[in-house]
């Protein structure tokens, strides 16, 4: 087995047994860190689907966040906590949208593109702002959904072992899409779109729905995220949160299966120790991190320009 393969698995290894780790060692605060690692990376997993295999650059992914979660907040609101209902109709909502803003941008390429995406987004989020009935600006408080007994997710380790599965299913999904014929087109039609309609494939309708898949799995993080925190607002599919998928995706890989998992990790762990650092140097400044994270990244950037999975494929060298 190829050392990039062996860490990989290391990894699912250790957050397979985080809480378990967690409670040993009387560090909760760290399950909750490794479940935005983990709910985070379905949704990284997801953008990196049509930008790493695709080369559709997407800057409103945030907005499937938002769909997911507000879906499970809506129903909620209206006493609805049944999480066999909530989560299809959340699903469907994102799958969706997903369909209208990818029918409309991919007749488009380019900066064309990135900016319909953010469009759309934004469209979204001053929609959710505008929902008075549902807390507007302040969002909402929420109940987290309900599975009849079968799984409590009030109980903070059952939650992200059910995050944890669900991204070793995302996982598994993505790895056999890309070696599948689907992604296979989808490579292709990134290198040269002319040349694979040329050979007979409908280049728009693949594409199409891997916006439509990718979609539902960002939907899918945005249920977790909401469940996570029993809270939705706005602010959880503002374009800042579609730059952080996108600094994710970057950092960890693009277009590599495991990428966005290192890149998930290494966001959480700079931001999650640059933060106290900081701090101690003078108080209040850890508020302002990402001034220091951005160098950081830049660095990262010019000396891994394949990411962090283009580091562990230079040791398999």
């Amino acid at each position: 087995m190829q050392p990039r393969n062996m860490i990989a698995l290391l990894l699912l290894a250790l957050l397979a047994v985080l809480p378990l780790l967690t409670q040993a060692f009387d560090q909760r605060y760290l399950l909750s860190v490794g479940t935005r690692i983990v709910i985070w990376s379905i949704a990284a997993v997801s953008l990196n689907m049509i930008l790493g295999y695709g080369g559709l650059v997407s800057f409103g992914h945030a907005a499937f966040f938002g769909i997911g979660g507000y879906a499970v907040g809506i129903l909620s609101a209206e006493g609805i906590q049944n999480g066999w209902l909530q989560w299809p109709v959340a699903l469907a909502a994102s799958m969706l949208w997903a369909a209208l803003v990818g029918a409309l941008s991919l007749r488009t390429r380019g900066v064309y593109f990135i900016m319909i995406t953010l469009a759309f987004a934004q469209l979204v989020y001053y929609l959710a702002s505008g929902l008075e009935g549902y807390g507007g600006d302040d969002g909402l408080n929420i109940s987290r959904s309900r599975f009849a007994g079968l799984l409590d997710l009030r109980d903070k380790a059952t939650f992200y072992w059910l995050c944890f599965a669900l991204l070793c299913g995302t996982l598994w999904f993505c790895g056999r899409l890309a070696n599948s014929r689907f992604g296979t087109v989808l490579r292709g039609a990134r290198a040269n779109e002319l040349r694979m309609t040329a050979l007979g494939f409908p280049v728009f309708r693949y594409r199409l729905v891997a916006c439509v898949i990718a979609g539902a799995f960002g939907g899918l993080a945005g249920i977790l995220i909401a469940n996570e925190g029993a809270y939705v607002s706005p602010a959880m599919m503002s374009w800042v949160k579609s730059g952080d998928l996108i600094v994710i995706v970057v950092l960890g890989g693009i277009g590599a299966l495991f990428g966005p998992l290192y890149g998930a990790i290494v966001f959480f762990a700079l931001e999650e120790t640059l933060k106290p650092f900081l701090d101690l140097l003078h108080k209040g400044w850890g508020e302002y991190w990402q001034i220091v994270f951005g160098p950081l990244l830049v660095l990262i950037a010019l000396h891994a320009r394949g990411g962090m999975a283009s580091l562990l494929r230079r040791r398999d060298g």
